[in-house]
């Protein structure tokens, strides 16, 4: 029997959103809005050879019983803009932005996508987010007018509309002017022109997608070219891996041609026990008291600001129709959710900060560089995952241990390039240049 090849891992990295995941009482701990805290983190993650840099959205800043939740309070700048200024100070990794298919027009953002996509050479994709809260949408003419079920009914327009127009850019400039023009008519959309630029270097910029509901697998399936998940152990990443996999079969798609790429974290040490002991700090810097309560309130629904986050869980029911939090994702079933982490904290005796700490973590690498690189390894050669996209818990420095330490172990073991083979984000992921449509 023929063994498999090894497979190549994909890495990313994303700046952290202005939220709990930077540890902010760090003293290395910088801004999230000088373009230096951006270059630094974006050129470690180049020098890592990595294949993209990753940006968030976040469209209003969060409330909590009408009260902005301070680790909100810096904000952060949009990031198309953040990226067409990294594309200036980088030379081959990719360039993603997450912008919302609900608050923005496709005209419009195919537009923006493709100037980043011929700024940066063919480095430019789109993390397609997608939105029904009222909430944010009362900063947008129409609010929060689309229902939740229409939510990826509109992204898919948009994505197959964007393509459209990026399709109708002539490669040699704009002598054919006839057959290119898009004729749209949709339910949610109706266009007719064509884009004011040539057709983007790579074709269409990379589509990534991030829902982890039925829907959102099937959109991804249909759509993407990645998929940024998290599912934190090896059978579940297993099992979600099979099952995104299995459904491109139905939209005439090969396997390699959607990347699943999960979330994760790291804490590396001289050794594995050094690494636990710093990643325990790290998670109790992450959920501090303040922290311990918005998380609590947003399954509760009832102001617990009084609440002793060291003390036991409340004993309150919660309201399963609050508007305490705001811009926020409540789960849909608090009553079940609140029951079972009273079970999780009477099993385990935990504190209500330790609950927290317990259910609110993402998949984490922890040991030294040997044990970091082999835990990677395996999860992608067992398939759980195509690649990983990593969050550093310091910004802008907390990729450079990483880059310096476990990314040449991981070319060691010839399963991550040692320089780019070409200078398109595509090239990158192993991904073609589609076709015009």
């Amino acid at each position: 029997m023929t063994e498999r090849p090894l497979k190549q891992i994909h890495l990313a990295a994303h700046f952290p959103g202005v939220n709990n995941t930077t540890v902010w009482s760090d003293p290395a701990s910088g801004s999230h809005i000088e373009f230096e805290s951006f270059r630094h983190l974006a050129q470690t993650a180049e020098r890592g050879k990595f294949d993209f840099f990753f940006l968030a959205e976040g469209l209003r800043l969060r409330e909590t019983n009408g009260r902005i939740h301070d680790l909100d309070v810096v904000g952060r700048p949009e990031s198309i803009t953040v990226l067409n200024a990294l594309a200036a100070v980088t030379e081959r990794i990719g360039l993603a932005a997450t912008v919302n298919a609900t608050f923005n027009e496709p005209y419009e953002l195919a537009r923006r996508f493709a100037s980043l996509d011929h700024l940066s050479g063919g480095r430019a994709a789109w993390n397609v987010v997608t939105s029904s809260d009222a909430f944010t949408g009362e900063n947008f003419r129409r609010g929060g007018y689309l229902d939740r079920a229409d939510r990826y009914t509109r992204a898919a327009e948009f994505v197959e509309l964007a393509r459209k127009l990026w399709d109708s850019g002539d490669t040699r400039g704009f002598a054919d002017t006839g057959d290119a023009e898009v004729r749209h008519a949709g339910r949610q959309f109706e266009v007719r022109g064509r884009l004011s630029l040539p057709r983007p270097p790579q074709g269409h910029p990379v589509v990534i997608q991030a829902g982890d509901s039925d829907e959102g697998r099937e959109f991804a399936a249909a759509t993407a070219d990645v998929i940024f998940s998290r599912h934190s152990t090896l059978a579940d990443g297993q099992a979600f891996h099979r099952d995104v996999k299995r459904r491109l079969a139905g939209y005439g798609r090969k396997p390699d041609e959607l990347k699943i790429l999960p979330a994760a974290t790291f804490v590396l040490g001289d050794t594995d026990a050094d690494a636990a002991e710093r990643a325990a700090e790290v998670r109790r810097a992450q959920v501090g008291p303040q922290t311990t309560i918005n998380h609590l309130e947003q399954v509760w629904g009832v102001d617990l600001s009084g609440h002793d986050p060291d003390g036991p869980l409340p004993t309150v029911d919660p309201d399963p129709d609050s508007a305490l939090v705001q811009g926020r994702v409540r789960l849909p079933d608090p009553v079940g959710t609140a029951a079972r982490w009273r079970a999780l904290a009477a099993e385990k005796n935990l504190t209500s900060r330790e609950l927290v700490i317990e259910v609110t973590g993402r998949q984490s690498f922890i040991g030294s560089p040997a044990t970091v690189a082999g835990q990677i390894d395996h999860f992608v050669q067992n398939d759980a995952a195509d690649g990983y996209i990593l969050v550093p818990h310091l910004t802008p420095g907390g990729l450079d241990e990483f880059v310096d330490r476990v990314v040449p172990l991981l070319q060691e073991r010839g399963v991550f390039r040692t320089d780019y083979t070409g200078p398109t984000l595509r090239d990158h992921l192993g991904l073609p240049v589609p076709g015009r449509r």
